[in-house]
Parts: structure tokens; C-alpha cells; sequence
């Protein structure tokens, strides 16, 4: 199908007023992200161009980063392009370096979503806690990551807490080498993945679960910008990851047996200018 020239013109018009605002904001470079959806469409809608800018500034001992994450699909309503914009704030407080990043909706903004870090090198510890922000504060989630460092090997403990769904668990991660074990264990469920490097360009991780799921991944490198992940649950999925530069494609299938029911497509492009 052809493309109506006035589609073109309102997509134009579209991506140069936001970069336009972005770029009298401040000089950071703005970043394009190009996505084909999966499905039918006429013309030009099956792109899903997503424009990215950020910039940092710095006060005393605080250091800021700002962005904002847009649409520019073809519109004449350009306060509806914009898809969030968010804030970060670090510093370091008695040893201790601490990020806290807010980020709301730019469609409703009546609440926004709150990040808090805790990063304390010297003990090889860190906290985090996710949070909303609108008419009260409300915490999500709180977890904490404790490394330790024991014969060429690294053992990671992260227990975590849903405050919402008041469910916790607790992560357990080995990595000596070429090999990682992460063990995932809740009250109602535990589920463990070994990943092993088999050669350069090759690494096979399977999953198993107490609940009897299975999957099994393998990635392999194809050059030193560009790698292939194929992931299998039987009787679920096929999900291959294709990754090359600033490419990304993926391609799902639900399994049933032995029987493929369809494919779902994605692919990315990003472009800094």
C-alpha cells in the first residue's frame, strides 16, 4: 500500500517538534528507537518509533540525570506524545553511595514511581526499594544483595519482599568460571539455572523448577557485536533473540507438542544521533 503524503507530513512534523523541544532543552544527543509491531497494518503503522533523551548536571556532591521517553507517531496532539519523564539524584553518605530516581507517566501523572539505592562497596552490600509516590507514599518492594568473594569464586545472597503481595524469596548465585548456578526459592516455589560457558562462543543454561516447568537456553556468539539466544519451554514457547549492533529482533512461538501455533515478531532498531 501506498503511503498518504499527509501521513508522511504529520510524522515529519511530529518527530521535528519533539526534537526540536528536546534540543532547545539542553545539548544531549537524542536517542531513536524504531520497532515493528507485530500484526497487519496500512502504510507506516506498524512502526513504533520511541525517542529517548537524557542529560546530567551536577550541584555540591549531588549529581542529576534527566530524560524524557517519547512517541513520535504521527499526531497533531503533540502533548500526547510524550511517555514518561524521569529524575535521578546521587551522592555518597557516609560510605555509602545512594541513587534515588522518580519517574511518572507523562499521561497520568498523578503518581509517579520511586527507585531507592543503597550501594556500600567496602561491605559488598547493597539495598534497594521500589515505591509509589501520589496521594501517599507507598513502598512495593525492599530487597537486599550481600557479595562475598571466596576462592576464585562469587556467591551472591539477595532475599527479596513483596510489601503488595507480601510474598518474599531469596536469590542464591554461584559463579566460578565458566560455570553460574542461581538458585530462586519462595514457600511455594524454587527453581534453579546452571549456565555454562561450553567454548567461546557457545553457552547452554537449562531451568528447572519444583513445579516441573523445564526450559533450556543456549546463546551463541556470532561476532563480536552480534549473537543468537534460542530459548525452549516445552509445551510453551520457542523464543529466538537475534542481537546485532544496534539491531534487535525477536521471534516467539507458542508450542503445543510438538505443534508451532503461530509466530510473533518483534524487531528494533536504535539510532543516536
Amino acid at each position: 500500500n501506498l503511503v498518504h503524503p499527509n501521513y508522511l507530513y504529520t510524522m515529519k512534523l511530529s518527530a521535528l517538534a519533539l526534537v526540536s523541544v528536546l534540543g532547545v532543552a539542553a545539548a544531549g544527543s537524542p536517542q531513536l528507537s524504531i520497532s515493528v509491531r507485530d500484526g497487519s497494518f496500512d502504510g507506516l503503522d506498524g512502526l513504533d518509533p520511541t525517542l529517548k533523551w537524557s542529560d546530567s548536571a551536577a550541584s555540591g556532591d549531588i549529581d542529576f540525570e534527566y530524560g524524557i521517553e517519547s512517541s513520535v507517531r504521527p499526531t497533531s496532539d503533540i502533548a500526547s506524545l510524550p511517555r514518561n519523564v524521569w529524575g535521578k539524584a546521587s551522592t555518597d553518605v557516609s560510605g555509602w553511595g545512594v541513587t534515588a530516581r522518580a519517574e511518572v507517566d507523562a499521561q497520568a501523572r498523578d503518581s509517579a514511581a520511586i527507585e531507592i539505592d543503597a550501594d556500600n562497596a567496602d561491605a559488598d552490600l547493597s539495598v534497594s526499594l521500589t515505591a509509589s509516590a501520589g496521594d501517599g507514599f507507598a513502598v512495593k518492594t525492599v530487597e537486599a544483595t550481600k557479595g562475598i568473594d571466596s576462592d576464585g569464586a562469587r556467591i551472591t545472597v539477595n532475599p527479596r519482599y513483596n510489601v503488595e503481595t507480601e510474598e518474599a524469596d531469596v536469590v542464591l548465585s554461584y559463579a566460578n568460571g565458566d560455570t553460574d548456578v542461581k538458585l530462586t526459592a519462595s514457600a511455594d516455589n524454587q527453581e534453579v539455572t546452571f549456565s555454562q560457558q561450553i567454548d567461546e562462543d557457545n553457552r547452554i543454561a537449562p531451568t528447572l523448577s519444583s513445579s516441573g516447568d523445564i526450559s533450556v537456553e543456549w546463546e551463541r556468539r556470532l561476532t563480536d557485536d552480534s549473537s543468537l539466544t534460542a530459548t525452549l519451554k516445552p509445551d510453551d514457547s520457542i523464543n529466538v533473540e537475534w542481537k546485532d549492533d544496534a539491531w534487535t529482533a525477536n521471534v516467539n512461538m507458542p508450542i503445543d507438542g510438538t505443534d508451532i501455533n503461530g509466530a510473533n515478531v518483534s524487531i528494533k532498531r536504535d539510532v543516536t544521533f
